[in-house]
């Protein structure tokens, strides 16, 4: 939470005299302050860190450009998707691009977010009743920290399907590493990066509809207001 202090000038500051409500003592008179000049606080909630919208939005840009030209690469009956990016050559030179851009991106968020995202007991608690917590019967569960366990979930996934694609990718882009890698190891690599390409995009998925689900996670990520409680996390 980021705390903004400002001055006003005694003119424009009024005393108001200490309200008294029945039955409790009146309020004890305010500490005398060393400047001339009385201090208004101001709280507003904000985002702490800039970085964080700069590396989400960064590889929420690069999943959405990947997962289209990688279907266009992948299926003869995807292929159309090649003309969103000037044709089939130059779908096949900035798609490890823009794998490039991801890797780096989401590895500014990982350093950022994975304390955050340790497993502990009270997750696994959350897990064993993720029916109740479906159902918004949250009573009796442990208190959950600044992320729940299906959320952790999300985050060790996309972030081990991640490395994965990096390195497969890295294997399949002859255009620089044609010389230090074999044919069976692009055809290994080809299928673990199909496979893990697939496992992505749905929990991509799954992490949008959660954000649309969960109330007031769209106005913490694009305003950077969050309530009281959760900026205490």
């Amino acid at each position: 939470m980021l705390r903004r202090r400002f001055r006003t000038s005694p003119r424009n500051c009024r005393k108001r005299p200490a309200r008294s409500w029945p039955g409790l003592p009146p309020a004890p008179a305010a500490a005398s302050r060393p400047s001339s000049y009385p201090e208004v606080l101001a709280v507003r909630v904000l985002s702490p860190y800039y970085g964080n919208t700069i590396y989400t939005v960064s590889s929420v840009i690069s999943v959405i450009l990947l997962a289209l030209s990688g279907m266009a690469l992948f299926h003869p009956s995807l292929y159309f998707l090649t003309n969103l990016f000037g044709g089939g050559q130059m779908t096949r030179a900035v798609h490890p691009g823009i794998g490039v851009v991801l890797f780096f991106s989401f590895l500014g968020l990982f350093f950022r977010f994975f304390a955050l995202n340790l497993w502990n007991r009270d997750d696994t608690v959350w897990m064993k009743n993720r029916g109740a917590v479906i159902n918004d019967r949250e009573e009796g569960l442990p208190e959950l920290g600044k992320y729940n366990a299906g959320q952790k979930l999300v985050f060790w996934g996309q972030s081990i399907l991640i490395l994965l694609l990096f390195g497969s990718g890295l294997v399949l882009w002859d255009v620089y590493f044609e010389a230090f890698t074999t044919i069976d190891q692009k055809r290994l690599s080809a299928v673990v990066h199909a496979l893990c390409a697939i496992g992505a995009i749905l929990i991509w998925i799954v992490h949008v509809y959660a954000a649309i689900w969960v109330k007031g996670t769209l106005r913490a990520m694009t305003r950077g207001s969050v309530t009281r409680r959760a900026s205490k996390i």
